[in-house]
């Protein structure tokens, strides 16, 4: 797809903005087609690096242990010692909340089993336990700062139980040309990431959080 493409689709999509009391997303939605994905090489999750960022700060949260705690405690925006995983694994509400609150969970990795046994019921089935594709699996003597930066670019793309992938690419303050390559970023990954690459796309759209979807494919 070519870029001039995207920045026309964008213009349309701007259009639409009106007076909002927030800032609206732009969301890159992709329908996908002649895949199975009962078959596990069908499936699609893997993590995208936006250039210019998605606009809204991700909020991460750091489980470690003592090696990593002074440091993540500066870093992060919520720190979890090893020590306090078995009190909040009893609580499946305040599980439930911090799931909801965080967008990724950056691990320690020689407690991976622990994190894995208080929290992987919960955090599993939301897709949010530490995940190495995407750099959240660290060693006990890393440098957090570069991964905290690094990780508020990040973006999961996912399609493993519906056709359908929708990921933000910006927001509407966002300048079109950054919207653009934030928007190749993503299609030319997910491309390469399928099995018969543009012959698995079905439909591609541009819309903003409450506007009407704008087809490009």
């Amino acid at each position: 797809m070519e870029k001039q493409q995207v920045l026309d689709a964008l213009k349309e999509v701007k259009k639409q903005q009106g007076k909002k009391n927030f800032k609206q997303s732009v969301d890159l939605i992709i329908n996908l087609q002649n895949l199975d994905l009962k078959k596990t090489e069908h499936q699609v999750e893997f993590f995208v690096n936006l250039q210019h960022g998605k606009g809204r700060l991700n909020k991460l949260c750091a489980l470690v242990g003592p090696e990593l705690k002074d440091e993540a405690l500066k870093v992060f925006d919520r720190t979890i010692e090893a020590e306090e995983f078995e009190k909040i694994a009893q609580d499946k509400k305040a599980q439930k909340k911090l799931a909801e609150q965080f967008d990724f969970f950056v691990a320690q990795a020689n407690i991976m089993a622990k994190v894995a046994s208080a929290f992987g019921r919960t955090f599993g089935p939301r897709g949010k336990m530490p995940n190495p594709k995407a750099g959240c699996v660290i060693p006990p003597k890393a440098q957090l700062k570069p991964i905290y930066e690094k990780l508020q670019r990040t973006i999961r793309v996912k399609a493993k139980t519906n056709l359908t992938v929708q990921v933000p690419i910006g927001d509407e303050m966002l300048d079109d040309e950054k919207l653009a390559d934030n928007f190749l970023n993503v299609y030319n990954s997910l491309i390469n990431a399928l099995p018969a690459h543009e012959n698995n796309l079905k439909s591609v759209f541009l819309k903003l959080t409450m506007g009407k979807p704008i087809k490009l494919l």
